[in-house]
């Protein structure tokens, strides 16, 4: 048992009566208490060309910008200019990917239909 104490008194890690700290200093100490992300999924519209796009994003106004301006290529860069019909945000990736995939399936693309109807009296 004396052995062990002994070992124990010469970790440099331990704290004890000197006072040398027990963690490197120069190096940040990172807590990842929790990290909280919203995603948002959107629907867009382009009244001059009347189509829609569905999708989902980190960081929406990000991604708008690049539907509308930045993207060279992609489905949407035909179809400009596009406006935010619908946005929902979602605590989760999944919950928005499940919410993005219902509204791209028939039911969800009438209902966006629809919303773009009383929201644009089309």
């Amino acid at each position: 048992m004396e052995q062990l104490v002994a070992r124990w008194a010469h970790n440099p890690k331990v704290a004890g009566s000197s006072p040398a700290s027990a963690t490197k200093q120069g190096r940040p100490v990172f807590r990842m208490a929790f990290l909280y992300c919203m995603f948002t999924v959107y629907v867009l519209y382009s009244a001059k060309h009347d189509k829609i796009y569905i999708g989902f994003t980190g960081d929406l106004a990000a991604r708008f910008s690049s539907h509308n301006s930045l993207a060279k290529k992609g489905y949407t860069v035909k179809f400009r200019p596009w406006e935010i019909a619908y946005s929902e945000e979602h605590g989760s990736k999944a919950g928005a990917m499940k919410k993005e995939k219902q509204l791209k399936s028939a039911t969800g693309r009438k209902w966006v239909w629809s919303l773009i109807a009383d929201k644009y009296g089309e």
